[in-house]
C-alpha cells in the first residue's frame, strides 16, 4: 500500500505505446532474396564470391586485435590513401560505413521538408527509403527503352522543389551504363544549386572503368554541384564490413561531414579497406573473373532466348517481367538465390562459376516449364 498523500504510479494503457513518425509507414521495404531453404549458392546480393586477399586479411587480423579502441574520427587514413589515389585534396572526400551510409547523411544534410529528390526508377531500391527518410519526396522517372536512364525526362522533372537529382552507373538492377557525353549532358541541364549524385557503386566492373573514374573526378572542378559516390563492398569484396565514400566540393563534403556520426567507420573495415585499395593485383584478377563470367553468361542466356541489357557491372538483368517470381524459384530449386522484382525481372550476380551454371540450370527448368520471355 502507499502512504496517505502518496499517488501511485499510472499504468499505462495496453494502448498506449510510443508511436513513429507518419512517414515510416510509407516506406517501401527492402527486399531479400525468397526461399525459406539457406542455398548453396548466393547470386542475388551481387557480393564477391572470392574471398579477401592475404594482405586484406592480414590488415584486418590485425585491426582487430586493437578493437578495444576507438577508429579515427573521420576514417582518417583512408580518406588520405584515396586522396594519393584520386589525385583530389583530402577535404574532398568523405568516409563511412558504405556509400549507403554517406548517401544517407548527405540526403540529411541537403534535402528535407518541403524539398523533392529526383531518380530513375527502377534503379537502387534504397533510394526511395533514403530520402524520405530524410523527410523530402521521391519523384521516380520510368526508365527509357533499353532499361536506361531517361536523361531528358529526369531534367524535365526538375522542380522549384528539387533538391537532389540521382544517377545510378552503372544502374542497379539493370546494369546500364551513363556514358560521359550523356553524364556532361546531365549536368549542363540541372541548375547549380541542385546537387547531383553519381552513384558509381559498380564502376570498377565496367569497360574503361579507369577513364570513366578519371572523367567523373575531372567534372567536380567545373561542377561544384557533383557528388560522387563509391564503395568497397562490391570490386573489392568487403561487403561485410562495410565501407564506402564520396567526392565532392570541399564545402559540400564538409557539410556531409557535420551530417555525420563521430566514429562512422569502424576500426576494422577501415584497415581492410586501405590495404584493398593498396591490393591492385588482387582487384585486377577479382575484375577480370567477373567480367570474363559476365560475358559468357551473358551469351549462354541471350542464347536461350533471353533479351537482356549489356550489364556494365557484376550482375545481369533478365527482365522477365511477370516471369519473375517463377524463375526465382526454379532458380531456388537449383540451389542458387537471385534477386526477383516482382512484375519486373531478376538481378542475378556474376562471378562463381557454379553459381552461374545453377541459374542456367533454372533458367531451362523454368522455359520448359512454360516460362515466359
Amino acid at each position: 500500500m502507499h502512504d496517505a498523500g502518496t499517488l501511485a504510479p499510472a499504468r499505462p494503457s495496453p494502448a498506449t505505446r510510443p508511436a513513429p513518425r507518419e512517414l515510416v509507414a510509407s516506406l517501401p521495404v527492402y527486399s531479400k532474396a525468397g526461399g525459406t531453404v539457406p542455398p548453396r549458392w548466393r547470386a542475388s546480393s551481387n557480393e564477391s564470391f572470392l574471398p579477401p586477399s592475404a594482405a586484406v586479411l592480414a590488415a584486418i587480423d590485425a585491426a582487430a586485435r586493437r578493437c578495444q579502441q576507438y577508429p579515427t574520427l573521420q576514417g582518417d587514413p583512408l580518406v588520405a590513401a584515396l586522396s594519393r589515389g584520386l589525385g583530389v585534396d583530402e577535404g574532398q572526400i568523405v568516409a563511412g560505413a558504405g556509400s549507403l551510409a554517406v548517401l544517407q547523411q548527405l540526403l540529411t544534410a541537403f534535402t528535407g521538408p518541403g524539398t523533392e529528390v529526383v531518380f530513375a526508377w527502377r534503379s537502387y531500391e534504397a533510394y526511395p527509403i533514403l530520402v524520405r527518410l530524410a523527410g523530402a519526396r521521391d519523384v521516380q522517372v520510368p526508365l527509357a527503352p533499353g532499361h536506361r536512364h531517361d536523361l531528358a525526362a529526369m531534367a524535365g522533372a526538375v522542380t522549384d522543389a528539387t533538391a537532389a537529382v540521382i544517377l545510378c552507373s552503372p544502374n542497379n538492377p539493370t546494369g546500364t551504363v551513363l556514358t560521359e557525353a550523356e553524364v556532361e549532358g546531365i549536368l549542363a541541364r540541372i541548375p547549380a544549386h541542385v546537387l547531383v549524385v553519381l552513384d558509381q557503386a559498380y564502376l570498377e566492373f565496367t569497360d574503361g572503368a579507369g577513364s570513366s573514374s578519371a572523367h567523373s573526378l575531372a567534372l567536380l572542378e567545373a561542377h561544384s554541384n557533383l557528388v560522387i559516390l563509391r564503395t568497397f563492398s562490391k570490386a573489392y569484396g568487403l561487403a561485410g564490413l562495410r565501407a564506402g565514400y564520396l567526392v565532392a566540393h570541399p564545402e559540400i563534403a564538409a557539410a556531409v561531414r557535420a551530417a555525420s556520426p563521430p566514429f562512422g567507420l569502424n576500426a576494422i573495415a577501415e584497415a581492410a579497406a586501405v590495404a584493398a585499395l593498396a591490393d591492385t593485383g588482387a582487384l585486377g584478377r577479382n575484375l577480370a573473373t567477373v567480367v570474363e563470367g559476365r560475358t559468357s553468361f551473358h551469351a549462354a542466356l541471350a542464347s536461350r532466348g533471353l533479351e537482356l541489357p549489356a550489364s556494365g557491372a557484376n550482375f545481369l538483368w533478365l527482365p522477365v517481367g511477370q516471369g519473375a517470381a517463377s524463375l526465382e524459384a526454379a532458380c531456388l530449386a537449383e540451389g542458387v538465390s537471385v534477386r526477383s522484382f516482382a512484375g519486373e525481372g531478376v538481378r542475378v550476380t556474376v562471378g562463381s562459376r557454379d553459381a552461374e551454371a545453377a541459374v542456367l540450370r533454372g533458367v531451362d527448368a523454368w522455359l520448359a516449364g512454360g516460362g515466359k520471355i
